[in-house]
């Protein structure tokens, strides 16, 4: 039986690994509430794992917006985020606990790269500024895993992974009008134009730029897999200082494409315009996933009914 600490289940990752994990009547799985512990507090989270006692962590706790909320509170977020994974990887170093899952974000990887991305891209140019911040804080996360691994597997037994997530969506996503991410941006915005019969749906950008997406009850598989893999698998698809897992579906699809598909799903019969006048981000992103597939992981959810299914969720919720 294995002692599974999930922090941040309440999110849409956490809480789809949480159910993942569930299926397994032998797991003890272990959660916290935002109001039961203050990830940003150091001492707090030590006391915290040291009375659990867990044999892993999964880190899925993030603070984490669209493009708006990244470019309009960036201290918050690379504080936030820099204080959340210190003080648990640090804190599961100093009780013991010899597995941890890091999650980190596509958005760690220069904004004008190849395509696709493979890990050895990062640190090799400037990131996409408006989540600049963000970007910097799951940066760290990474090598702070890796230098922990470094410093102290050999000693300790320590086995510290991080994986990296291409665009998400799905059960429990964020449907926020200002703060969401592109998907559940758009099902909530075509979804009040069908039922007010507006005549049109603005849509940020130029719709140009391309986008990976990943239906998260795939990404908690992707997960739970990364974490199990034995040791001598995982690192032969690894690197000392490059020891971080794309995962991604393995195609892409412009925003416009992504609009039109979405508007169809919904019903919504009026018209897209696109605000030029708003951000486009990054021109595209599209993640090199080899290794993960190498270790024997694959997407399951097309698309198309990953985003019916999360229009169910929304519709429904």
């Amino acid at each position: 039986m294995a002692k599974i600490l999930i922090v941040g289940n309440k999110g849409m990752v956490g809480s789809s690994i949480e159910r993942a994990l569930k299926n397994n009547s032998e797991n003890q799985i272990i959660t916290v509430s935002r109001s039961e512990l203050d990830l940003r507090n150091q001492s707090a989270v030590n006391e915290f794992i040291k009375q659990k006692k867990p044999d892993q962590i999964y880190i899925a706790a993030a603070k984490v917006g669209g493009i708006y909320a990244n470019s309009k509170f960036p201290a918050d977020f690379i504080y936030d985020n820099l204080m959340i994974e210190t003080n648990l990887i640090n804190g599961a170093f100093n009780n013991k606990v010899r597995k941890v899952l890091f999650l980190g974000s596509s958005c760690i990887y220069p904004k004008f790269c190849k395509q696709p991305i493979t890990e050895e891209t990062l640190l090799t140019g400037s990131l996409e500024q408006s989540n600049e911040a963000y970007a910097i804080a799951k940066i760290a996360g990474i090598k702070l895993c890796e230098s922990y691994n470094i410093q102290y597997a050999s000693e300790y037994g320590i086995d510290y992974r991080s994986v990296m997530p291409t665009n998400l969506y799905g059960e429990g996503d964020n449907y926020h009008p200002m703060h969401s991410h592109v998907i559940p941006s758009l099902i909530r915005k075509f979804h009040e134009g069908k039922i007010n019969k507006t005549e049109s749906v603005v849509v940020w950008g130029s719709g140009s730029p391309k986008r990976e997406f990943l239906y998260v009850d795939d990404m908690a598989e992707a997960c739970i897999h990364v974490m199990n893999c034995k040791r001598d698998v995982f690192e032969s698809v690894i690197s000392t200082n490059c020891s971080h897992i794309n995962v991604g579906y393995g195609e892409d699809i412009t925003i416009h494409e992504l609009s039109m598909l979405i508007k169809e799903i919904i019903g919504y019969e009026g018209n897209i315009i696109f605000d030029t006048s708003m951000p486009d981000g990054t021109p595209r992103k599209l993640l090199d996933s080899t290794k993960i597939k190498s270790l024997g992981w694959r997407p399951k959810t097309t698309l198309e009914n990953g985003i019916k299914k999360t229009y169910d969720y929304f519709i429904n919720s």
